[in-house]
């Protein structure tokens, strides 16, 4: 008997454990944002994207010849794994770092050919544009190595045409900022920062870029005019936007408080504390100019003066937002979704369907129809920003938007064959799909998600 007690007792002890071990997988399960099988697919997928994206020394681009092989002497990685963007575009590598998907060795050697194509003569283009003392390359050329400073073309001789602005678009320079601060925290080599790259110091390279686009001298707000106008952000250049730029702004807070770190690295203390004061007036004064009633920061206060989804959903995951200011956004964000105005399959617009300038068009002015590339169509880039701008209000919500993007990927996935192509660039249900295996739609979501996933 006493030995059959002690048998139910040990059974019951297990049952409990058991339990309470359910329990616990089932706590952290909740806790986790993407399930294990999502987030493995998504690092999986996008592993695959970033390869295809890289062009190795000696290599051209499959199916694109005429823009020959990659004659600078390491790893180039472009935008996307198919026929699309054929050089190295210094926006979408950068944006992709947090992914933690590019070796050291690669990201050294982009960070250095970037700083030596930083332009060292202001000069003027055939088309009438300026480029500036210091500006960085929008994407450089594989073979050549020439530097393009402006969208819209491959030709050296033929950039600079005012329909793509007046000056070389502003984000670029505080990318170039990421681009180095990355490298250094990532591997400790912060006596890089003092290397003479063409002459001068790679911080000193830094610090010009950084100075480039134009700015408020009050409150370091970067802005332009109508008639000397700088694309704000390269994912939107073929939309006009002028005033005190939004996005611009955010960038710059971030490159700010990067460059601070860089100068406490170096024990130049007096240049870091000016950077993080720049960041503190930068974080103070975005809300204050850009901030509506629904709690939406507008792109601008010039043309397009419109509420702007993707940059509302980084400056609160930037923490340029926050508290009840980040609260209202979240769930403004969160209603809107709902009502099925921000999202298509997990993807996300530049501005809420409700939100359009007129019927013919989605932003005040752009150079494409309505409902395609960057003037109405859905995006993955934003996706991880706006999921964790929702999951502040809502968890289970941004949990739904996160998990239909994933379907999207997994229903569109480009490694079942050559007719598909998730991740697109963009789309706009039915029909329209633009630059398949791209890059971006799936580095960005996954670095944020990344984060979330360890909360």
């Amino acid at each position: 008997m006493k030995t059959k007690f002690l048998s139910l007792i040990t059974l019951g002890v297990i049952l409990n454990l058991h339990s309470a071990k359910s329990q616990i997988t089932q706590v952290k399960e909740k806790s986790i944002f993407l399930s294990v099988s999502d987030y493995e697919f998504l690092e999986g997928i996008t592993k695959d994207v970033v390869e295809k994206s890289r062009i190795y020394p000696g290599h051209s681009i499959k199916g694109m010849p005429d823009f020959g092989s990659n004659n600078t002497g390491g790893t180039l990685i472009k935008p996307g794994g198919r026929d699309c963007y054929p050089s190295f575009w210094i926006r979408d590598y950068a944006m992709s770092l947090e992914s933690g998907l590019i070796t050291p060795a690669e990201q050294k050697h982009m960070l250095i050919l970037t700083a030596s194509k930083q332009c060292d003569q202001t000069w003027i283009t055939k088309g009438g544009s300026l480029v500036p003392l210091g500006a960085i390359a929008d994407h450089i050329r594989i073979d050549d190595g020439l530097p393009i400073y402006f969208p819209g073309t491959y030709s050296y001789d033929r950039q600079g045409e005012k329909k793509w602005g007046m000056f070389p678009p502003y984000d670029d320079q505080f990318y170039f900022v990421h681009m180095a601060y990355n490298y250094i925290k990532s591997t400790s080599e912060f006596k890089l920062l003092l290397n003479e790259i063409n002459g001068m110091r790679l911080i000193d390279r830094l610090e010009l870029a950084f100075k480039v686009p134009p700015a408020r001298m009050n409150n370091h707000i970067v802005y332009c005019n109508d008639n000397f106008r700088g694309v704000d952000f390269g994912f939107r250049d073929a939309v006009v936007i002028t005033g005190d730029l939004c996005f611009s702004s955010i960038l710059k807070f971030r490159a700010s408080n990067e460059l601070s770190e860089l100068f406490e690295l170096i024990n130049d203390k007096d240049k870091a504390e000016n950077y993080r004061a720049i960041a503190i007036k930068i974080k103070k004064t975005v809300p204050e100019i850009f901030l509506d009633q629904r709690g939406m920061l507008l792109a601008s206060t010039g043309k397009s003066r419109q509420a702007d989804v993707w940059g509302t959903a980084l400056a609160v995951y930037l923490n340029i937002l926050e508290g009840a200011d980040s609260e209202r956004a979240g769930t403004f964000l969160t209603d809107e979704y709902k009502k099925g105005n921000l999202a298509s399959d997990g993807n996300i617009r530049h501005i809420l369907n409700c939100d359009d300038f007129s019927d013919t068009t989605a932003w005040e002015v752009s150079l494409v129809k309505k409902n395609t590339y960057q003037n109405g169509a859905y995006w993955g880039t934003p996706t991880g920003w706006v999921c964790y701008a929702i999951a502040k209000v809502d968890y289970p919500q941004a949990q739904k938007l996160a998990n239909e993007y994933v379907a999207e990927l997994r229903k569109n996935d480009f490694r079942k064959g050559d007719e598909f192509g998730a991740p697109y660039e963009c789309f706009y249900p039915p029909g329209y799909k633009q630059n398949p295996v791209y890059m971006t739609s799936v580095t960005c979501p996954l670095a944020v998600f990344k984060t979330m996933n360890k909360q």
